[in-house]
């Protein structure tokens, strides 16, 4: 059993990471933003600014805002100025109302706010937002995580600002997680062998997640994917089984986050669609199983924290879509809820990276669905494998004897390979001949 000061510092990473959002992470952290260097300007601003790096933008072009029935960041951003509360976190427009979306589409339209893409960093996680009215400005950065404040200062005029924050963007808390040496290993006694009370939490997860599809499948949201897995065509050609079930119920969440719908879902390291792939296959599987509520807990906590170990490799956001690294988390806890060892739940690991590697993020958008199913149709494939012994050897592409060395093979491809494919999906993404 892990000592029980360690056991503390991962239950403290697994709740900074697995937390509630409304709406796509990455305009949301925009909206988190502005309500900030509003709330620091002390009134409503009549300009603002915002300078994000490339894979912000890349995220919160296509994406749906919760409430509004439009797409984009000027809307998150004029709500976030109007009616965000930074207190909120990752649920900043939780007050959102119809009456503020109207204000908010006057300041598009009145032209208050201008959007560019920073130049000149290294992070791929940074938002910048200074907000204006009169001489007074407002200021606050973003950078690292999702809700990661580095910067905060007030000006008046030609003055010099009043900083109020100036931190670099690593905190205190990320190295130590660095240095946790975190394995699969340790990965899977945590979840197997940790006190049942002490990780009870994650069950928020499936809460949450569970109640995001079931809303989901009540309306018509983004591409439908998760209605037309549980309707006569789908059932006709997928059959009415578990694995039918798992597709349906995880993409009918993620049709609704990525449409705008209002419903909070649990996220994990930032990203909505990431915690619905970690968390809704292996509540269905579990169910559909009859494992018992100790078993889902435990699947779960496996789940949520190899998505978590893989992501502090690869970044908060890269050129790999994070539904690689959320459903090879859930395969994980689909391997042990059939009874497998530590050595089958590698198993599954190396299986996954085999198939799923090289997967693009292309943005956050409605087919976001699509590539969840895809990365949870192999999570099932890759559990069903490793449960018989079987995995995809050293022998071939990435994989090693070392489950771990497979996945820094993985993330490293992800966050060094892929560099110059981000570049070029964003070019493609910016210069569409129908923009």
């Amino acid at each position: 059993m892990i000592e029980k000061e360690e056991r503390q510092r991962i239950i403290k990473l697994i709740k900074r990471e697995v937390v509630p959002a409304i709406g796509c992470t990455e305009p949301m952290a925009v909206a988190l933003c502005v309500a900030k260097a509003t709330e620091l300007l002390g009134k409503k601003p009549e300009h603002i600014q915002a300078l994000l790096s490339a894979n912000i933008l890349k995220n919160a072009m296509g994406v749906g805002i919760p409430g509004t029935g439009m797409i984009g960041l000027p809307i998150a951003i004029a709500l976030g100025a109007l009616v965000g509360k930074s207190e909120y976190g990752l649920e900043v427009l939780r007050d959102s109302s119809k009456e503020a979306v109207e204000e908010g589409k006057r300041y598009i339209d009145e032209k208050r706010i201008q959007v560019s893409l920073k130049d000149g960093i290294s992070e791929k996680l940074y938002i910048e937002l200074t907000c204006q009215t009169g001489e007074q400005k407002a200021t606050a950065i973003i950078a690292g995580t999702h809700t990661n404040f580095v910067y905060l200062s007030t000006q008046n005029g030609d003055d010099e600002p009043t900083v109020l924050l100036n931190q670099q963007t690593e905190s205190k808390d990320e190295v130590q997680e660095d240095e946790m040496g975190l394995t699969l290993r340790k990965v899977y006694e945590f979840a197997t062998t940790t006190p049942l009370e002490e990780i009870d939490f994650i069950n928020e997860a499936r809460r949450l997640n569970e109640q995001a599809s079931q809303e989901a499948l009540k309306g018509n949201y983004g591409h439908s994917l998760g209605k037309t897995l549980s309707r006569p065509l789908g059932r006709g050609i997928m059959g009415d089984s578990i694995f039918s079930h798992i597709l349906s119920a995880t993409s009918s969440a993620c049709d609704a986050r990525m449409a705008g719908a209002m419903i909070p879902v649990m996220s994990n390291s930032g990203s909505g669609n990431q915690g619905i792939a970690a968390t809704m296959p292996v509540v269905v599987f579990a169910e559909e199983n009859h494992n018992t509520n100790e078993e889902l807990t435990r699947a779960l906590t496996m789940s949520h924290l190899a998505a978590i170990y893989i992501k502090l490799s690869l970044g908060r956001l890269s050129a790999l879509c994070g539904c690689v690294v959320a459903s090879t988390g859930s395969s994980c806890g689909i391997t042990y809820l059939m009874g497998g060892s530590y050595e089958q739940v590698a198993f599954s690991v190396k299986n996954m990276i085999a198939n799923l590697a090289g997967m693009v993020c292309d943005g956050a958008k409605p087919s976001c669905a699509l590539k969840v199913s895809s990365g949870v149709s192999t999570a099932i494939l890759s559990a069903m494998l490793a449960i018989q012994n079987r995995h995809v050897t050293s022998a071939e592409g990435l994989i090693e004897d070392d489950v771990d060395r497979c996945i820094h093979n993985l993330t490293r491809m992800g966050s060094e390979g892929m560099n110059e494919t981000d570049r070029l999906v964003l070019d493609i993404m910016t210069h569409k001949k129908n923009k």
